[in-house]
């Protein structure tokens, strides 16, 4: 998918979008963008809604000045790579954002060198963006960035912790929600004919596939003519199985995956084998989101909309890698802090 298209999404795409940290900006003077191709206009469309970094932009600075394409709200090219010392000087720059497509090629070293030395920060594309969105942009993400990132940690005990939460948490709400979850199959039996739970192959950690258990929110003859995406006021979903949608209700059940070792309460949603074979094909570095557990609840779940195809799917990862990538205690509590926030408004549901 073209990178582009892929970073417009303040109009078409409900997305959230993060306050820059302190530490990125703070006490900063003007930015420059260095690069001016597909990802320099990738990552200004789609930090220019951030309005703490937008009107610190100065403008792009270009190997050589062409022809170019222009871009929502677009500041405009300034100079060349031979004008950056003196253009660094003229507006009091305190950040150079480096976007450059190709860094290998054309990236002006000793010239950034001598500005970092000088006191001027010198800083990747792809780490503001992930700082500021919450999410990584695939598409030009070279591999050598993920492999020298300070990301991808599994601490030992960090996982010790999580798995404790996991079987704390899952135990406690079965316990809890018995009577309840009791009464919630019965009346899905007297909604429609069919078997009040629904179990599913998805594909979990390290890619091995496991039958997912939900309770049955669809006609029992759903996918009679073969799996697809679900969509809005999907027709298959019964009476009973929009208000559990709403709320999420027909989830609970998957507390069982999460004692099993299947799941865990916050990770990437857990796809289906036919879905992942699509999309792993179509999407980079897709196989990454399996090398963590899947989740009933997700970072990608609470700052987007639900998939309903492969360019929503596309999308999401970004959000599942930045969770891959930065994975934690207290990401986990943000999401579920999150999580609880879009269940109590009842948004989201399909």
């Amino acid at each position: 998918m073209d990178a582009v298209a892929e970073a417009i999404p303040v109009k078409r795409r409900q997305v959230e979008v993060q306050r820059v940290s302190p530490q990125t900006l703070n006490g900063q003077r003007q930015v420059l963008i260095l690069g001016r191709g597909k990802f320099a206009k990738a990552c200004w469309e789609t930090l220019y809604p951030d309005r703490e970094f937008s009107r610190r932009v100065i403008g792009f600075v270009e190997n050589k000045i062409g022809c170019v394409e222009e871009c929502v709200n677009d500041p405009g090219i300034v100079g060349t790579f031979d004008e950056l010392p003196e253009l660094v000087e003229r507006y009091k720059v305190g950040m150079i954002v480096v976007c450059l497509d190709d860094h290998r090629s054309s990236l002006p070293i000793q010239m950034l060198l001598d500005l970092k030395v000088a006191g001027i920060e010198v800083v990747d594309g792809h780490r503001l963006f992930e700082e500021i969105t919450g999410r990584l942009s695939i598409d030009s993400l070279r591999p050598s960035a993920l492999i020298f990132s300070s990301g991808f940690k599994r601490q030992r005990m960090t996982m010790i912790m999580k798995r404790s939460v996991d079987v704390f948490l899952a135990g406690l709400s079965l316990l809890v929600t018995a009577p309840f979850l009791l009464l919630v199959a019965c009346l899905i039996a007297l909604d429609s004919p069919g078997p009040v739970f629904y179990r599913q192959l998805r594909v979990g950690l390290n890619a091995q596939p496991f039958t997912i258990l939900k309770f049955r929110s669809m006609s029992n003859d759903a996918e009679v003519n073969g799996p697809r995406w679900a969509e809005a006021k999907d027709p298959r979903v019964s009476r009973v199985g929009q208000w559990m949608r709403k709320w999420r209700i027909d989830e609970i059940p998957q507390f069982m995956n999460v004692l099993k070792g299947e799941m865990s309460i916050v990770g990437p949603r857990p796809e289906r084998p036919v879905f992942v074979h699509d999309l792993s094909k179509t999407i980079p570095y897709y196989d990454i989101r399996h090398t963590v557990r899947p989740g009933i609840t997700g970072w990608a779940q609470v700052m987007f909309r639900y998939a309903s195809s492969q360019e929503d799917s596309h999308f999401k990862l970004q959000y599942d890698l930045y969770y891959v990538k930065n994975l934690s205690a207290w990401l986990d509590i943000k999401t579920m802090v999150k999580t609880l926030r879009v269940l109590v408004k009842g948004e989201g549901a399909r």
